[in-house]
C-alpha cells in the first residue's frame, strides 16, 4: 500500500511545470521548516498553515483546506487522517486542486467537508460552498484586486454570497436526476459521482478554488483575473456606487462572450445622467454590445445583455447570444429559446407603436420593459417570458425605478457613434423631430464627409 501512495504523489507531481513544482516545493519548506528524520518525516501543522496564510483567508476555509489535505490517505487509509500534512500530502492536494480533473477537484472538495469516505448532506455541500465564496471575496479584497468594484450587501435580502451559493447549487444533480432547488432537499445525499458532475458543470466551483488556492497562499506563477472579474471603467468626475457588487459583476460576468468579460465601461446612470429617456438614447446606440441593469423600488436588481449595438429604429434587432438575468434577491440567467426573434427593441418619437426599450416577449408584454416615461416598466411572464423563458424578474409586474445603469462590454470604442457618421440627430429622434416639425430641414444632412474607403 506504501509504494502504490508514494507512485501516486509521484505521478501527481508531473501535473506541474518544473517551476511551477519548485515554488511548491519552497512552499511546503516554508511551512515545515524543522529538519526530518527517517522516524518522523517532515510536514506541517495547522498553526503553520495559518501563520503563514495570515488574514488572507478567512480562518474557517483555512481549516477546510488543512482538514483535506491530511485527509488525502496515501498510505494508511485503515488509520484514518494523519495529525498533520506531508510533503506528499501536499503535493498531491495542490495538485488535484490547481491542475486536477473534475473528479480530482471533487475528491478534495469531499476531503475538505467531511472525515468520511461516504456520502455528504446536501446541507454540508450547501455551507462549503458558502464559505468558498465568501473566501473568493474575502482574498480578493485583502489583496487589492476588486479592480474597481466594491463589496457591499443589499439591505433586507439574502447576502450576496449566500445568492451566488445557492446558483451554483442550484447546478446540483441528484442521482435520480432531480435538481437541488429548495430548502426540503439538503437532507439528501451527495455521492462523489454526483459532486464530480456538479464540479464538472459548474464551473465557477473549480475557478473559485484556484483563485483561493492562488491567491491565498501568494503563489507567483500567473493567474490571469481578467476574465473573473472586469476592469470597472467610468469617465472622470463620473465615480457613482453601483447597484451591482463584486459577486453579482462575476456571476453575469461568467455568461458574458469570453472576449467581452474584462471590461465594463459605464455608458449612463440614471443617478450621474438624469431621469431621463432622451438621455439614455443619445449615450447607449452605437456602442457595441452592453449590459443594463436596473433595481426597482422593492429591491429587485434585474436586467439584460445585449449582444449587438442597439439602435433606434421600430423593429426589433439583436441576436440569440442576448440574455435576461437577476441579481436580486436570486441570481439567474435566462437565454433564448429559440421560439421568436424578439431579442432587443428601442424605439422613440413614434406614434403607432410602443417607444420605449424592451427585451423578449412582444410589444405591450415584455420580459423587460423600460419606459419612454423614464421610471415605469413592466416585466410580464405568464408563465414566462417566450424568448427568453424567464419568470417575472421585477417585483411587480408593472414597477418603477429610480436606479438605471447601461455599462458597455469588451472593447466598444468610445467614439463609435463619430465612426458610424451618424448626426446627433439620429441619436436623438426628439431633437429630429422638433426640426422638422418647425419646417427646418436637415442642413448638416449635406455637408456630411463620405465613409471613409476600407
Amino acid at each position: 500500500m506504501g509504494s502504490s501512495g508514494s507512485r501516486l504523489g509521484q505521478s501527481v507531481c508531473s501535473q506541474f511545470l518544473p517551476e511551477e513544482q519548485a515554488e511548491v516545493d519552497r512552499l511546503f519548506d516554508a511551512l515545515s521548516p524543522e529538519k526530518s528524520s527517517s522516524a518522523s518525516p517532515r510536514s506541517f501543522s495547522l498553526k503553520a498553515l495559518e501563520s503563514h496564510i495570515g488574514e488572507a483567508l478567512p480562518p474557517e476555509m483555512v481549516a477546510r483546506l488543512y482538514d483535506g489535505m491530511r485527509r488525502v490517505d496515501l498510505r494508511r487509509p485503515a488509520e484514518g487522517p494523519s495529525e498533520s500534512v506531508s510533503q506528499e500530502q501536499f503535493t498531491v492536494s495542490m495538485s488535484h486542486l490547481l491542475k486536477g480533473s473534475s473528479r480530482e477537484k471533487s475528491f478534495m472538495i469531499l476531503k475538505m467537508i467531511s472525515s468520511t469516505d461516504g456520502p455528504v448532506k446536501a446541507q454540508e455541500v450547501q455551507k462549503f460552498t458558502e464559505d468558498l465564496v465568501g473566501s473568493l471575496v474575502h482574498v480578493l479584497s485583502h489583496r487589492q484586486e476588486l479592480r474597481g468594484w466594491a463589496q457591499k450587501s443589499a439591505p433586507g435580502a439574502p447576502s450576496r454570497v449566500q445568492a451566488l451559493a445557492e446558483q451554483l447549487l442550484s447546478e446540483v444533480k441528484f442521482a435520480d436526476g432531480e435538481k437541488l432547488l429548495g430548502p426540503e432537499q439538503l437532507d439528501y445525499d451527495c455521492d462523489p459521482a454526483v459532486i464530480e458532475d456538479w464540479v464538472f458543470r459548474a464551473h465557477l466551483v473549480a475557478t473559485f478554488l484556484s483563485v483561493v488556492i492562488h491567491r491565498g497562499f501568494g503563489l507567483h506563477w500567473p493567474l490571469d483575473l481578467s476574465t473573473l472579474v472586469p476592469e470597472r471603467q467610468v469617465d472622470q468626475g463620473q465615480e457613482f456606487e453601483s447597484v451591482l457588487d463584486l459577486l453579482s459583476v462575476i456571476y453575469v460576468n461568467s455568461h458574458l462572450p469570453r472576449e467581452q468579460q474584462h471590461r465594463w465601461h459605464l455608458l449612463f446612470s440614471s443617478e450621474l445622467h438624469g431621469h431621463s429617456f432622451a438621455q439614455l438614447c443619445g449615450r447607449v446606440p452605437h456602442r457595441g454590445p452592453c449590459l443594463l441593469l436596473l433595481e426597482d423600488l422593492d429591491g429587485h436588481v434585474f436586467g439584460g445583455f445585449a449582444s449587438c449595438s442597439w439602435e433606434i429604429k421600430p423593429q426589433f434587432q439583436g441576436d440569440n447570444r442576448c440574455f435576461l438575468f437577476s441579481i436580486s434577491p436570486s441570481m439567474a440567467v435566462h437565454t433564448c429559446t429559440g421560439y421568436n426573434n424578439h431579442y432587443m427593441y428601442l424605439n422613440h418619437g413614434q406614434q403607432t407603436i410602443p417607444n420605449g426599450l424592451g427585451m423578449g416577449g412582444q410589444h405591450h408584454y415584455f420580459g423587460l420593459w423600460i419606459d419612454v416615461d423614464f421610471g415605469k416598466g413592466h416585466s410580464k411572464a405568464k408563465p414566462t417570458c417566450t424568448t427568453y423563458n424567464s419568470p417575472q424578474l421585477s417585483a411587480q409586474e408593472d414597477f418603477r425605478f429610480e436606479k438605471m445603469e447601461v455599462w458597455a462590454v469588451g472593447d466598444a470604442s468610445h467614439s463609435k457613434l463619430a465612426k458610424s457618421h451618424k448626426s446627433i440627430l439620429d441619436a436623438d429622434p426628439e431633437a429630429r423631430a422638433l426640426l422638422e416639425i418647425s419646417g427646418r430641414g436637415r442642413h448638416s444632412e449635406g455637408f456630411r464627409q463620405a465613409p471613409d474607403q476600407e
